[in-house]
């Protein structure tokens, strides 16, 4: 059986093991959280170097992959370099497969629709996500700014996503990555409310859950949200606050959906190829990977007037 251990820089309380099967063949999966210490996190990679298939980084992107461009992030390159003989990944190649085609999957079966708004409350580290919602002629609203930044400014378009990833990820992929996204027990502090009117304006939220889960309201009555690294106790909060559907990107096992860097170092486990290797896409495609739909409180909407 092959062996995986995603390295995460999230909470040890999200910790979990399970079982997948990738392509015909059985892979024992598991994450474990350094509560935000990187050094802890790349002690672990320098351990677990030679002794497993293959390493997920969890809780940091190494690559942001914006358009043609591949932006780096120093420290996920740090952590990646500390092993030398496992192959490290981040997700980002099944991201870019994966969600991609779950949009257009989830709009040919009309369980989302063109009339209505996406908030991506993060979209730089989901770009072909955002192209494939604003393709289909989805109004898009990705909060970048607003969620890492605390910058009160919407991004409208793929396009104006993009030219600020070229102006501004050169250098924030410098800059200490718990300035850019909650690690550790800030992945489980109280929700900071303050901008809940994108939420509210909003039919379908998408993104990363950790961005999701520190700002949501309390009332997203009736909203889908398309998320992954999902916890049984994630999915609880969503249902209190009268979500309609959960999409995970990734398959639920064991009570939670597993981060795509989970998923991408089971792919490469059990086939040797990386995400650069010329079919990488059609493996991805081949190993059927789907999300988890989970209905939530449809009574709630049922009720709305």
């Amino acid at each position: 059986m092959k062996q995986v251990v995603s390295v995460s820089l999230g909470s040890h309380q999200r910790d979990h093991e399970a079982e997948l099967t990738i392509l015909g063949e059985r892979v024992a999966v598991s994450r474990r959280g350094t509560d935000g210490d990187l050094d802890r996190a790349a002690a672990m990679i320098r351990a677990l170097d030679g002794t497993v298939d293959a390493i997920g980084l969890g809780g940091i992107d190494r690559y942001l992959i914006v358009r043609d461009r591949r932006y780096e992030i120093e420290d996920a390159r740090r952590l990646a370099q500390c092993a030398t003989k496992t192959p490290v990944v981040d997700g980002s190649g099944v991201k870019n497969t994966l969600e991609r085609d779950l949009v257009q999957q989830l709009h040919d079966e009309g369980i989302i629709r063109r009339s209505q708004t996406v908030l991506m409350v993060s979209a730089m580290d989901r770009f072909g996500m955002a192209e494939a919602f604003e393709a289909l002629g989805y109004t898009l609203v990705a909060g970048d700014l607003i969620f890492s930044s605390r910058i009160n400014y919407p991004i409208g378009s793929v396009d104006e996503l993009a030219e600020l990833a070229r102006k501004l990820l050169p250098e924030l992929a410098r800059l200490p990555f718990q300035q850019l996204y909650p690690v550790g027990e800030d992945q489980i502090t109280q929700s900071d409310p303050r901008f809940s009117h994108y939420f509210a304006q909003a039919d379908i939220v998408a993104g990363d859950f950790h961005y999701i889960r520190r700002y949501m309201p309390d009332d997203l009555t009736n909203k889908v949200v398309i998320t992954n690294t999902t916890t049984g106790g994630d999915v609880d909060r969503l249902e209190e606050a009268g979500v309609r559907l959960l999409v995970t990107t990734t398959p639920v096992v064991r009570g939670r959906s597993f981060g795509t860097n989970v998923i991408e170092a089971a792919l490469v486990a059990v086939t040797g190829f990386l995400s650069d290797h010329p079919d990488w896409g059609q493996v991805v495609r081949q190993a059927n990977l789907k999300g988890t739909r989970i209905a939530l409180r449809p009574s709630r909407q049922e009720s709305r007037p």
